[in-house]
């Protein structure tokens, strides 16, 4: 799960977005000036699972949500899959092989967030660079690869 608590008054700028009948909400935020994190448990072990139980943890602590979505992909068990960093620990390996499922359909990615900027890294690339991430996911499918739709993206896939 990533959240954003702003820095400043104005965290996010959103708008809403319909493409082909359905309906987003977009919020870009600058990396550069306001902090992005990841949260997946409470300080005793015990897994968040919720923006609310997020939310709260925040407010118990005198700081503010702005923006919440998830991120990252979990086991049964709310164990992350593949890659997660929290406060520059390493909490799961990253993983580069293929495998079963939608986050084994290569090429997946890591969400790495550092000191005034975030970024998508395909897993064999931030693997060669191993960048210094504060925070980070890994996921996958990627969705975009180079400005195109990931090629195994197919209109008749049983993959969702």
């Amino acid at each position: 799960m990533a959240a954003l608590w702003p820095a400043s008054a104005q965290a996010a700028d959103c708008r809403a977005l319909t493409h082909e009948g359905a309906e987003f909400t977009i919020c870009e935020i600058d990396a550069g000036t306001e902090v992005i994190r990841l949260f997946h448990s409470t300080p005793e072990g015990e897994v968040l699972g919720s923006f609310p139980r997020v939310d709260q943890m925040l407010r118990d602590r005198g700081e503010r949500l702005g923006v919440a979505m998830n991120a990252g992909m979990y086991h049964n068990d709310l164990g992350p899959v593949g890659l997660y960093v929290e406060e520059g620990q390493q909490a799961m390996r990253l993983i580069t092989s293929k495998g079963p499922g939608n986050f084994g359909l290569l090429p997946n990615g890591v969400f790495c967030i550092r000191d005034g900027r975030a970024d998508v890294i395909e897993s064999l690339a931030f693997e060669a660079a191993a960048p210094d991430c504060r925070y980070a996911t890994q996921s996958g499918p990627m969705l975009v690869i180079d400005g195109a739709l990931h090629p195994r993206f197919l209109p008749d896939s049983d993959s969702v």
